[in-house]
């Protein structure tokens, strides 16, 4: 069984959970860790949590074989990966990572302010 691992890294509001939603078998993110009884409360001071959150259920996916798993995270710099790196690798899946841009406007829904999605630009590592 092919066994693959997609990290979907962008903006807030680039459409990285839609593009997860429709390529893989299951896709997690940190903001799920927030939503409770269909409403979204971020918490700053939870987002250690919610990381840790996300990377578990990926684990768990894995142990259970799922074809393919998504995450769907900002990733603005590189090392953030490596936790899921060490995953795949030790789960054998193939990981790809790719890059969501916003090209067709849409705004984030979790109402990121816009000074921080500005400090997430600036600071977006690309290693090609």
């Amino acid at each position: 069984m092919k066994k693959d691992l997609i990290l979907f890294r962008g903006l807030p509001g680039s459409g990285k959970s839609t593009l997860a939603s429709l390529l893989c078998d299951v896709h997690y993110s940190a903001d799920m860790f927030f939503e409770k009884d269909g409403e979204y409360k971020f918490d700053i001071s939870l987002i250690k949590e919610a990381h840790e959150f996300c990377k578990e259920k990926v684990e768990e996916a894995m142990a259970e074989g799922v074809g393919t798993i998504g995450v769907a995270n900002t990733f603005t710099m590189d090392w953030e990966m490596d936790p899921y790196f060490f995953l795949a690798e030790y789960f054998g899946y193939q990981i790809h990572t790719v890059i969501v841009e916003n090209r067709h406007g849409s705004k984030n829904i979790h109402n990121c302010p816009e000074e921080k999605i500005k400090m997430m630009k600036d600071r977006f590592s690309i290693n090609l």
